[in-house]
């Protein structure tokens, strides 16, 4: 898979899509809103069973104590969690359909540097063109016909583009 400026080529597919509200960066670090460069790889794949069927064999079903740490002082930093957690973390589990697939990668994992950055996912997007946190955000139909295809270790190469070249991105 490559990300492009026009949006992420994958398994013969250009799949419209949203990056970080930082744009693309060679020094990502956690809270800019940064789509890192580089080449990363998928490291899992989450869903929520109360919402859809598995979108491959390989998915691990989302639970309601299911979350991942962002603080970078613990030692869960940039790994899944279970709650009560008190440190910084986001839920996987949300009342919004945005996480209800997510495809982890290895930005940062399994071994975090803390500030680094955290949660680069694959995940559904807000609306067309709506910026990230980070991730790497598309629409719903393309990130289930994406997860049933993209098994762990599935490269993901994200080179350094300008912002502006995703404003237009559209479905």
């Amino acid at each position: 898979m490559i990300l492009t400026p026009i949006g992420l080529r994958a398994f013969g597919r250009m799949i419209p899509c949203s990056i970080g509200r930082g744009g693309i960066r060679n020094d990502k670090a956690e809270g800019d809103g940064a789509t890192p460069v580089g080449l990363h790889h998928i490291a899992a794949l989450y869903y929520r069973p109360d919402r859809l069927p598995p979108p491959a064999p390989w998915a691990i079903p989302i639970g309601p104590r299911d979350l991942w740490c962002d603080d970078p002082g613990h030692p869960a930093y940039n790994h899944p969690a279970r709650a009560p957690l008190t440190a910084s973390h986001e839920k996987l589990r949300r009342a919004d359909p945005l996480y209800d697939v997510i495809l982890t990668t290895d930005w940062n994992w399994p071994d975090a540097t803390p500030g680094r950055g955290s949660a680069i996912f694959l995940h559904q997007w807000r609306c067309p063109g709506y910026p990230t946190e980070g991730c790497i955000a598309m629409a719903r139909a393309n990130l289930i016909w994406l997860a049933g295809r993209a098994a762990p270790g599935t490269p993901l190469r994200v080179s350094c583009l300008p912002k502006y070249a995703f404003a237009t991105v559209q479905p």
